[in-house]
């Protein structure tokens, strides 16, 4: 089969099966290797040498860490450095020393079962960033521990490739390998000399051309070349990828490099996922699978032990140990290359190799599932403390729940008026920074009708519920009319939908919390289009009445669609011609060339209109 057709079954199949293993929450990984899986020859043998593919397919990960490099800038970089060798050279000194018992049962050598161990303890970067990029998760303390782990264990490659002619046996391994080491470390240098003062120049005059495909084929020959470079110098093709990521990554071409790289990128990190799959034995799995699966628990287990000692041993949240510790604890990529090059130099045979690539791959199909798990396990070690019982003997007449960003606005909208108030928010962070601040603020659950009272609900005037969540917002709005009918509910709806929940519980004021804002950016844009200031206020003005309006009259067809999208079309054409006539008075005439199309009196004319109008479209 050719080349063309078995591109386009990949890509069907591909369009197919991510989209569904997202929708049931398995990730986009399990997505590819469930592909790669069908595809491979131990299933359908549609494609027979994913070896060839497998080869093809690393560029993906080159190219990954091309992007990641691009959010590094040198002197990040190098503020890095304690934590890239301290955690990196901690958690493979750890894994190997938990890992040598799995040579010593295969009857190895201690220099070789020294060797199998620290190559166990290599991670997928792969596997391990795409899921912390997917949920957005790389910057925080756990991702960013996780990273430097990862960083140095593809630095950690070079010398151990360097070590198999030693473990071979080969005497005359010294001179060569000298000369490897001096050319590796000339490539880098001359790498970073040409990544840090020759291409930036040469992307200048690429800019300069005003050809885009032009820069986008500079970007793809950045890449692949730093990376073949590397390969040449038997560096690690993703290291050198990295590096010239780093050395761009405070240029003003940072952003347009990554845009033309990602498409790419992300094209050939599903086909290196699909690879991993297509490599899997299942023959020999199935005929070694007590093996197989003991090797991978042993892999899995030995390195979630050492990254939670890390984690503890830098003081992460403990929130955040049980994510460290299992986001890199599946064996990774480099395996493959070390596992087959150590065949290759006759270190070890090709069996121990083979059970050894299929514990690995099996290791790295849980990593989703093990992440789910290490969230929940995070999420259980939450630090909790006793909510606030004792509110004090004053009773402002506002109560906030939930003072966040939306909360803070109108608390220091009260502050200004003189209005004093009490907060009420679950998040114990939150609440001890805000209180620096001299914030009536309060560590407590609005949800729970007894802090409620507590409180001074029943003294209160209005209740303002700014919490993020759509549910907690409905249960405290649901709490509060309910019990205390006097109080007036003012209530944060996410979006129209939550907007008609809470109107059907029977709120005084839904107010949508990103629609004000769009109002505003709204007249900033008509004002940039060349609007006189008036008239641009007053055709926002009008729309934000009509859409108000039409957020009402729509309620009563909220749970039919048909009806509803009747009554939405029907207002939108009455509005229509009204909006446009707003702006046409609004809109600068050709003749005036400062643009400037109404004057004071036109201005009032035309608010005179536009409430006239919304009147008469009200009654």
């Amino acid at each position: 089969m050719d080349f063309l057709t078995e591109t386009a079954v990949l890509l069907g199949a591909a369009i197919i099966a991510v989209p569904l293993f997202q929708r049931l929450g398995l990730g986009s990984i399990l997505g590819y290797l469930c592909i790669g899986l069908l595809a491979g020859p131990s299933v359908s043998g549609f494609i027979s040498e994913p070896e060839s593919v497998l080869h093809f397919s690393e560029f993906g990960v080159v190219m990954l860490l091309f992007i990641i490099g691009l959010e590094l800038e040198p002197k990040r970089l190098w503020s890095m450095r304690k934590r890239l060798f301290g955690l990196g050279s901690l958690q493979m000194a750890g894994c190997a020393a938990l890992l040598m018992p799995v040579g010593l049962l295969l009857d190895l050598p201690i220099s070789i079962t020294i060797f199998l161990g620290l190559t166990l303890a290599l991670s997928s970067t792969a596997f391990a960033l795409q899921v912390l990029n997917e949920r957005r998760q790389l910057a925080t303390p756990h991702g960013q521990s996780a990273f430097s782990i990862l960083l140095f264990q593809d630095l950690a490659v070079i010398p151990l490739l360097a070590l198999l002619p030693f473990l071979a046996g080969r005497a005359d391994a010294a001179p060569g390998d000298g000369w490897l080491i001096a050319r590796s470390i000339g490539v880098v240098i001359a790498a970073i000399v040409f990544g840090r003062l020759v291409f930036p120049r040469v992307l200048a005059l690429i800019a300069r051309s005003d050809v885009h495909e032009i820069f986008t084929a500079a970007a793809l020959f950045l890449v692949l070349g730093m990376a073949l470079v590397m390969d040449w110098a038997g560096l690690s093709m993703a290291l050198g990828a990295f590096l010239g990521g780093v050395m761009l990554a405070d240029t003003p071409y940072r952003h347009e490099l990554e845009a033309n790289i990602e498409p790419f990128k992300g094209l050939l990190l599903g086909l290196f996922f699909i690879a991993v799959g297509m490599s899997v034995n299942l023959s020999l799995v199935f005929d070694n699978l007590l093996l197989v699966v003991a090797l991978a628990v042993a892999m899995v287990l030995a390195k979630t032990l050492v990254l939670a000692g890390i984690g503890w041993l830098i003081r992460l949240p403990h929130t955040e140990i049980p994510r460290l510790a299992t986001i890199i604890s599946q064996g990774g990529e480099f395996d493959f290359v070390l596992l087959t090059a150590a065949v290759a130099a006759g270190v070890i045979d090709q069996r121990i190799a083979s059970l050894c690539i299929a514990a690995v791959t099996l290791s790295m199909a849980a990593t989703p599932f093990l992440y789910q798990l290490g969230e929940k396990l995070g999420t259980r070690m939450k630090e909790t403390q006793p909510f606030d019982t004792d509110f004090g003997d004053e009773t402002p007449p506002v109560i906030i729940a939930g003072l966040g960003r939306f909360g803070q606005m109108v608390g220091r909208v009260l502050k200004m008026q003189g209005i004093s108030f009490t907060a009420l928010d679950p998040n114990i962070a939150q609440v001890e920074f805000i209180r620096r601040f001299g914030s009536r603020i309060f560590y407590a659950d609005a949800a729970r009708l007894d802090l409620l009272r507590s409180a001074g609900i029943d003294k209160a005037q209005l209740l303002v519920i700014a919490v993020d969540g759509e549910n907690a917002a409905l249960t405290i709005a649901r709490l509060a009319k309910t019990h205390f009918p006097h109080l007036k509910v003012y209530v944060r709806a996410r979006n129209r939908h939550h907007a008609w929940k809470l109107m059907e519980i029977g709120v005084d004021a839904v107010v949508r919390e990103t629609f004000a804002s769009s109002m505003e950016m709204s007249v900033e844009v008509l004002k940039g289009m060349g609007y006189p200031s008036s008239n641009a206020i007053n055709a926002v003005r009008t729309f934000r009445d009509f859409d108000n309006q039409l957020l009402k009259d729509s309620y009563t067809h909220r749970n039919d669609s048909e009806r509803l999208m009747a009554t939405e079309k029907a207002a939108m054409q009455e509005f229509k011609s009204l909006f446009q006539q707003e702006l046409d008075r609004g809109r600068p005439k050709a003749a005036d060339p400062d643009g400037a199309a109404a004057n004071d009196d036109d201005s009032e004319e035309t608010r005179d209109d536009t409430d006239a109008a919304a009147t008469t479209r009200q009654t």
